[in-house]
């Protein structure tokens, strides 16, 4: 495995994982990366670089931070962000993985990129979800502004410092799995219980 290889999955990776955050957000700065030549990318992929992209997803990423501050309308967006995310999360990594097979190109985009989108995702959504339960739904706009910064945060990174991000998006990962499993621990006690 060369280092360029390794260096455009770091910052695929990193990239996508922060779709889970907000679709629209890594999109948008790797377009702007791309524009300005910070971020190399594949060639059938240089439309994320014009203008028209760039406007379009910067339209779409103000909306979509404005509409999490709406409540109601942010866990409606955790249901359809979910597959967009994914979507987001795949395109993000494919565009700069330096592999001639565009089919093993796609195949790694979907499975490292759509699936690490899909884990941040996933925490997100939960997260969102459990606010809403705790403070109905008033500590929402707080788990929004955290998101914020966080998408934002981690697409810069993962451009800066790529294997930085990627550990990040692993310890997050793993933290993901162990609230997640000590939930349904709870829950499988508690019926066992009853």
């Amino acid at each position: 495995m060369n280092a360029e290889l390794i260096t455009a999955v770091a910052i695929g990776i990193g990239l996508a994982a922060s779709a889970g955050f907000r679709v629209f957000v890594p999109m948008l700065v790797a377009a702007i990366a791309a524009r300005t030549g910070i971020l190399p990318l594949n060639e059938s992929f240089q439309w994320l670089a014009s203008w028209p992209s760039i406007i379009i997803l910067g339209t779409a990423t103000v909306v979509e931070i404005l509409a999490y501050y709406i409540p109601v309308v942010d866990n409606l967006l955790d249901t359809l962000s979910t597959p967009l995310a994914i979507g987001a999360g795949t395109l993000l990594l494919t565009s700069v993985l330096p592999i001639d097979s565009e089919l093993m190109k796609w195949i790694t985009g979907a499975a490292v990129g759509g699936g690490s989108a899909a884990v941040v995702q996933s925490g997100s959504a939960l997260t969102r979800l459990t606010s809403t339960k705790l403070t109905a739904g008033l500590g929402n706009p707080v788990v929004a502004t955290a998101e914020n910064v966080a998408a934002t945060g981690t697409s810069i990174l993962a451009l800066v410092i790529p294997f930085f991000i990627l550990t990040l998006f692993l310890l997050l990962t793993i933290l993901i799995f162990t609230v997640v499993r000590r939930r349904l621990r709870r829950s499988h006690n508690k019926n066992l219980s009853a």
